[in-house]
């Protein structure tokens, strides 16, 4: 029985769960309910997959997974984890571009909720996405392609459309990663070098706290080239950068989390974590994401700077990560190159929420939008300013979903419709 998410801070509004074997059986479950949402690995931390009627789980699915070498694209059971996914790609030969800190997460729920990893040239998971099979509130299944301008709204869809069981993906040619740390870089060299060190590499991720005078770690994920052979260039990889010193080995915990160097195929090197281990702080954590206009992260950040010291009582760490612009509707990163800046709370629901407000408007001036499955506290108004196809998005969801099948009281947009 499922009634609550992984970090156990959000109660789920029904206790009915079903698990569904075959599309046809979830054609007819969804047909004959008249509420209904897809759950996901519960990796959100709001409402966003809640129901009073049936949560549907899509991992017993099934579903052929196949790669299609001449269009570059893959199509996978919506319902699979990223790691599965990676790992299905990586014996095919072929690659996503980028993946998120947790190769727990599943496709869909990932996707639909705008999840992201890092780099400045790599936009959030959503856009890899060329089509997606789902089925519709009245059980039909449908299918819907790039050439549709609807995709650009539901590929992050909070789950507002119906429930996917094929996702289409683009994909590239395997590559192989190196990841590198480095520690002890002051605040004050970060933020005077922020664009060059989120450039420094394929992906970087920024750990830190806001009352430290120097941050924790930049950790480094490098795309190495090969020879003829096959056979990876070693990079030329200094030992201090920006005030930092690498680590050959650092303290993190080996069965969770992915191998530094030597360099290794992309899908063990750009996930933070193992997906047989347990990920982040083992859901003992509340989490928050505000995105921001890259040009003004530095200023951004020297505003949470500022606040460090009713921040850091309730954090476990902060993740400062890039990421390009995109033109998904309800994307976090519409339209603008960001700064995104995670904060990994400890379980002090009360202290974050009273927190979240006062962050938000010291973001606002750099235009903050925040991830559709963690912590924020924007209401319909802020909504609607920060995401100019907010109501083409809801006269969309409406249109496939009239009676609001998909939709519940604690979804972030149900004030909105």
């Amino acid at each position: 029985m499922v009634e609550v998410n992984w970090a156990g801070n959000y109660r789920y509004g029904t206790t009915r769960v079903a698990a569904p074997e075959s599309v046809d059986e979830l054609q007819e479950l969804i047909a004959r309910e008249s509420s209904v949402k897809a759950l996901g690995t519960r990796h959100s931390f709001t409402g966003v997959a809640d129901t009073d009627g049936v949560l549907i789980t899509t991992g017993e699915l099934g579903g052929v997974a196949a790669v299609d070498h001449d269009s570059m694209t893959a199509t996978v059971p919506g319902g699979w984890s990223y790691g599965r996914v990676a790992a299905f790609l990586e014996r095919e030969g072929v690659a996503l571009r980028n993946m998120g800190s947790l190769p727990h997460i599943s496709l869909a729920g990932g996707t639909a909720t705008g999840t992201h990893g890092s780099g400045d040239d790599n936009q959030i998971l959503a856009a890899e996405i060329s089509g997606l099979e789902l089925v519709r509130a009245d059980g039909s299944l449908c299918s819907v392609e790039r050439s549709n301008e609807d995709l650009s709204a539901m590929a992050v869809g909070l789950g507002m459309f119906g429930i996917i069981t094929l996702v289409t993906l683009d994909v590239v040619p395997t590559y192989r990663v190196r990841q590198d740390l480095y520690s002890g870089a002051s605040w004050a060299t970060v933020l005077h070098n922020l664009d060059e060190i989120m450039a420094s590499a394929y992906s970087v991720n920024l750990h830190a706290d806001f009352s430290s005078s120097a941050t924790r770690t930049i950790w480094q994920k490098t795309r190495v080239e090969v020879d003829g052979d096959g056979q990876a260039i070693p990079p030329t990889v200094p030992d201090e950068r920006w005030g930092a010193t690498r680590r050959d080995i650092y303290e993190i915990d080996p069965g969770r989390t992915t191998r530094l160097a030597p360099s290794g195929p992309w899908c063990d090197r750009l996930p933070h974590f193992v997906e047989g281990g347990a990920p982040s702080v083992g859901g003992d954590e509340l989490q928050s994401e505000y995105f921001v206009d890259r040009v003004h992260g530095a200023d951004a950040l020297a505003a949470l700077l500022d606040m460090g010291g009713r921040i850091d009582p309730h954090l476990h760490g902060a993740e400062i990560r890039t990421v390009k612009a995109d033109d998904l509707w309800l994307s976090p990163t519409v339209g603008r190159d960001c700064l995104a800046i995670g904060f990994t709370w400890k379980k002090h629901p009360e202290q974050v929420r009273a927190l979240l407000p006062d962050i938000e408007a010291a973001l606002e001036p750099f235009g903050p939008t925040a991830h559709w499955g963690k912590l924020f506290s924007f209401d319909a108004d802020q909504l609607f300013a920060q995401f100019g196809r907010m109501g083409e998005f809801l006269a969309l969801a409406h249109e496939w979903d009239p009676q609001g099948k998909f939709s519940h009281s604690a979804n972030p947009l149900s004030a909105l419709g």
